[in-house]
C-alpha cells in the first residue's frame, strides 16, 4: 500500500477545536477514523509547535483516498493548510533508478 506524510497547521478555529475536543488523544482517533474510512491506516502522528501543528504517517489503497481525505479536511476549515507527500521504499527508488527515460534538457 502506498505511504503518505501529511503534514498540517490548525487554523485558529481548529485550535479551539482540539482544546475543546478533548485534546491530542481524541484528535488522534478521529485521524484513525477518519484514514480507515477510505481502507488506509494510520503508522504515526505526532503534534508539534513551530510551522507545522501535526504530523501523520499513514497508508492508503490508492492516491485518490487520501485526495478524498485531504479535501475533506480541507473543507472544514479547521486547518489553514495541509501538504500530503507521496513516501516512496529504497525499492521503488532502485525500481525507478533501473527505469530508463527520454529526456532531453532545456537548451540542449
Amino acid at each position: 500500500m502506498p505511504k503518505y506524510l501529511v503534514t498540517a497547521r490548525y487554523s485558529s478555529e481548529g485550535a479551539r477545536g482540539v482544546i475543546k475536543g478533548g485534546g491530542g488523544t481524541a484528535r488522534v482517533e478521529a485521524v484513525r477514523q477518519l484514514v480507515e474510512s477510505v481502507g488506509g491506516t494510520v503508522e504515526s502522528l505526532y503534534f508539534a509547535f513551530g510551522g507545522t501543528d501535526v504530523y501523520i504517517t499513514l497508508d492508503a489503497p490508492a492516491n485518490a483516498s487520501v485526495a478524498a481525505v485531504a479535501m475533506t479536511v480541507g473543507a472544514s476549515g479547521a486547518l489553514s493548510t495541509v501538504e500530503t507527500i507521496v513516501l516512496l521504499t529504497p525499492e521503488e527508488v532502485d525500481e525507478a533508478a533501473r527505469r530508463s527515460v527520454n529526456y532531453r534538457a532545456p537548451g540542449s
